[in-house]
């Protein structure tokens, strides 16, 4: 209780770091999301001393005809170049979203701030003037593993609104005669989303002819597809694509299914948002 000679000051450092961390990043001006750009940032960081190139970044998102919007807000305890590259290789696999409508600004920063979440002090900031449109809705999420195949999405999920791209080109996938191993590992690395797959010496031992022309994604998994047998299937979910001997079984979040006798489709199925759901890998509930 206050008195005549007396009052109580409560100092509040996380936020002042907040205010500050916010200031510092809207006096940035947003910059195509480009792998020039990305290129820009590790020189920058080691002219500044800063070894670790830790840091904070915000995304943009302006669709066509549409005003620029906050879509994420995000830390990097890995260098800040390697964090926005990985969200640039996923945003060039979606369907439904161009990477040319994407920006973003970004602060390294000096100190160790994980212990007081600054993208959580950033959002709190944000969301007292506006909205981020995709935090807390499974944008910044990594392969989390086998568990989670089997999980319906929620209903506000980013990849229910941008699954990935089927139609998409296939980089580096070449023509010719090689083993069925050998071609998985090539569309493994030609598209900009995760494919897990269980390996198998079968698939080294047996050996298949790319043919001529480039392949889409769906392409590859037809073709793949008709050189499987038993209860081998590719199952392209909205997210990622798997490969395991497990067919018939399907998944909540299935869009598509290439199996040895053909291929069908499915409407994915969803959930509301939970309570408990789990956590993605910036400290955010999914929710």
């Amino acid at each position: 209780m206050a008195g005549q000679f007396s009052d109580q000051f409560r100092l509040s450092i996380t936020e002042a770091l907040s205010k500050q961390l916010y200031a510092a990043l809207n006096r940035l001006e947003p910059a195509p999301l480009t792998q020039e750009n990305l290129d820009a940032l590790a020189p920058l960081a080691e002219k500044l001393g800063l070894p670790s190139r830790a840091g904070v970044y915000q995304l943009f998102r302006q669709a066509p005809g549409e005003p620029r919007e906050l879509a994420y807000v995000g830390k990097a305890d890995e260098p800040l170049p390697d964090r926005l590259g990985n969200h640039l290789y996923k945003l060039s696999g979606r369907e439904g979203i161009s990477i040319d409508e994407i920006s973003f600004r970004c602060l390294f920063v000096e100190e160790d701030l994980s212990s007081v979440s600054p993208e959580k002090m950033l959002i709190k900031q944000h969301l007292k003037t506006g909205k981020i449109v995709w935090n807390k809705r499974g944008f910044g999420n990594k392969d989390v593993g086998r568990n989670r195949d089997r999980t319906a999405v929620k209903n506000t999920h980013f990849d229910l609104e941008f699954p990935i791209d089927l139609s998409r080109k296939v980089e580096g996938l070449s023509p010719g005669t090689r083993s069925l191993q050998a071609v998985l590992e090539e569309i493994k690395r030609g598209i900009p989303f995760n494919f897990r797959f269980k390996r198998s010496a079968a698939f080294r031992e047996q050996t298949v002819t790319v043919p001529e022309g480039d392949m889409t994604v769906d392409e590859a998994f037809r073709f793949v597809a008709q050189h499987l047998t038993g209860k081998w299937q590719i199952c392209a979910l909205l997210g990622w694509a798997i490969m395991y001997d497990d067919s018939p079984s399907t998944y909540p979040s299935a869009r598509r299914y290439y199996r040895p006798e053909g291929v069908s489709d499915q409407a994915p199925k969803t959930q509301e948002p939970g309570k408990n759901d789990a956590q993605d890998e910036d400290g955010d509930p999914d929710e």
